[in-house]
């Protein structure tokens, strides 16, 4: 029938177009085009040279007692700096855990450089006069205090025989934010010229590399502008240079981010840099800072590794002054909407206690929200179901003679004042809705482990309750479903049936096919959409059954 699938090309076409105009306004965030900075006569930081045992590999408790360390503690971090080079290469997050299971261990972020997975950070200075010595990564140095809380800062001081004396002075905040403030005392009888850097060196294990929802690879604000890099793209070109004025880069992963925060009052050398098979790094290189005979000069910036807590991103944002910190969560097309939608729903599990029914109550509010809308889509659509008879009759009268069929159809439409294109307006609002909500449930880490009722345990994850788990007979993945998508294309069967029938019978049996097609679709989509997805349809029934009766539907 020529008139309903104009209203099906309709919402196709209005549904690409509201994707493609949002994309127009909130450009992809990849598409930024960042200019790199000029090549200055500024020293090279290329790969840390490896100690002579760094060719070892060891397990990471082995690797961890082949030198001296101080600790690191406090409520959301344990491990400990190495001495030697003052590296950071050990990083547990005391809050998360691996898996669900109650011996699980905790989450381990940062490992030392004999590992198989080396992921380390290193602070420290350059100068182009190679006769002055400076602290490298076997360094040894002096340490004042034997561990590094949020009340007890870590002062670290190494002299280089020639009269300069270097102080890292290291303090950590009650999360992930590290403070590190470089201090180098020229007492010698010559003016000096040093430069301040950072880096952070990593090998990922092959799986973080594989292409899923959320960026993971190289993340950083550069001017002002995130820049997005994948892992494979530096294989093929090996170094990206740029310079900025603060910002932050590092390491994103699904739910950590290990990163330097840039100094905003001094410009920063900035490389993106495969410096190995498979081994990759970020660093900067500060401003020359010159230091006169019996002077002394300071440089201070931050270092960043943990959780990507979504609050918290926005307070460091806030009070440190961290140009969008916060974009080190991917939010994805739909910023506009899905930072909003992770708020409602925190706001609402702080007053539940609980992420599934949180996320059901935002199902019901956003079902209320939409409510003029839908009944008004509704009331069409119903009408339009109690015009079946007229319209079979209509189809059979005219069944050679198209051109009369559709304009007797207008004419029908017009009588009864139905609209048949209503019905596409709250598809093309739950699209963006839908997108944002996916991926609210993909990134906040807050939903990772999240409980619901039942056999949920992880509200971020595929419903664990499949139809081999239940019946113990072996199926392929794609067909091997949970029990909340066998319910949620239940209510669209449901729901579907509501709803007037295509004529066409080709068109009715697409129609037909829809609920089992999305039921398979979306089976091993994170849980907490699915519930999600089944309550809307469940409210859409009730709407739409109360309409139908008060219009006279059967």
């Amino acid at each position: 029938m020529k008139e309903e699938m104009k209203g099906l090309y309709a919402a196709i076409v209005l549904s690409l177009a509201v994707i493609l105009i949002t994309n127009w306004i909130f450009p992809s965030k990849n598409t930024e085009q960042i200019t790199k900075a000029p090549e200055k006569e500024t020293p090279a930081l290329t790969e840390t040279v490896k100690d002579k045992t760094d060719d070892k590999i060891f397990s990471p408790e082995k690797a961890l007692i082949q030198d001296s360390r101080i600790k690191i503690k406090n409520n959301s971090l344990t491990g400990s700096i190495r001495i030697k080079g003052a590296r950071f290469d050990n990083l547990n997050l005391a809050k998360y855990k691996q898996t669900l299971k109650e011996n699980s261990a905790d989450v381990e972020l940062l490992m030392p450089a004999q590992t198989s997975t080396p992921y380390y950070a290193e602070f420290g200075w350059l100068s182009s006069d190679n006769s002055v010595k400076l602290p490298k990564e076997n360094t040894l140095w002096s340490a004042k205090g034997s561990e590094l809380t949020s009340e007890k800062p870590l002062v670290l001081e190494w002299n280089n025989g020639q009269g300069l004396k270097f102080i890292r002075k290291i303090s950590l905040d009650d999360n992930y934010m590290f403070t590190i403030e470089q201090i180098v005392e020229n007492n010698s009888n010559k003016e000096i010229t040093l430069y301040p850097y950072g880096l952070i060196s990593r090998k990922p294990q092959q799986s973080e590399n594989s292409v899923k929802v959320v960026h993971q690879g190289i993340a950083g604000v550069i001017d002002s502008t995130l820049k997005e890099v994948k892992l494979e793209d530096l294989d093929e070109d090996k170094n990206q240079k740029y310079e900025t004025n603060g910002g932050w880069i590092g390491f994103s992963d699904h739910y950590w981010l290990g990163a330097l925060v840039l100094n905003n009052n001094t410009k920063s050398k900035i490389k993106f840099a495969q410096t190995a098979e498979n081994t990759y790094q970020t660093d900067f290189v500060g401003e020359p800072l010159i230091i006169g005979a019996g002077d002394a000069v300071a440089y201070t910036n931050r270092f960043f590794a943990g959780a990507k807590e979504i609050k918290l991103l926005d307070e460091y944002t806030k009070n440190l002054n961290i140009d969008k910190f916060d974009l080190a969560v991917d939010f994805g097309w739909y910023y506009f909407l899905t930072k909003p939608f992770f708020y409602i729903l925190d706001f609402l599990f702080e007053i539940i206690g609980n992420m599934g029914w949180a996320i059901l109550l935002f199902a019901a509010l956003l079902r209320l929200a939409m409510f003029p809308i839908a009944n008004k889509s509704f009331e069409s659509m119903s009408k339009m179901k109690k015009m079946q008879p007229k319209i079979q009759e209509l189809q059979e009268k005219f069944k050679d003679d198209k051109v009369k069929l559709q304009s007797e159809m207008m004419n029908l439409y017009k009588k009864e004042k139905i609209n048949p294109a209503s019905g596409c307006l709250p598809m093309l609002i739950q699209i963006p809705v839908f997108f944002s909500l996916y991926k609210v449930l993909n990134i906040a880490i807050e939903i990772r482990h999240a409980p619901f009722v039942g056999w949920i345990k992880d509200l971020s994850a595929p419903d664990p309750m499949t139809i081999s788990a239940i019946t113990h007979i072996p199926l392929p993945t794609f067909l091997d479903i949970g029990v909340w998508p066998i319910l949620m294309g239940i209510t669209m069967y449901i729901q579907q049936k509501l709803n007037p029938a295509p004529a066409n019978k080709d068109q009715a049996r697409m129609f037909a096919l829809m609920p089992l097609v999305f039921m398979f679709m979306l089976g091993h989509f994170a849980s907490g959409l699915v519930i999600y997805w089944t309550l809307s349809n469940v409210l859409s029934i009730v709407q739409q059954r109360v309409i139908m009766k008060k219009i006279g539907v059967k």
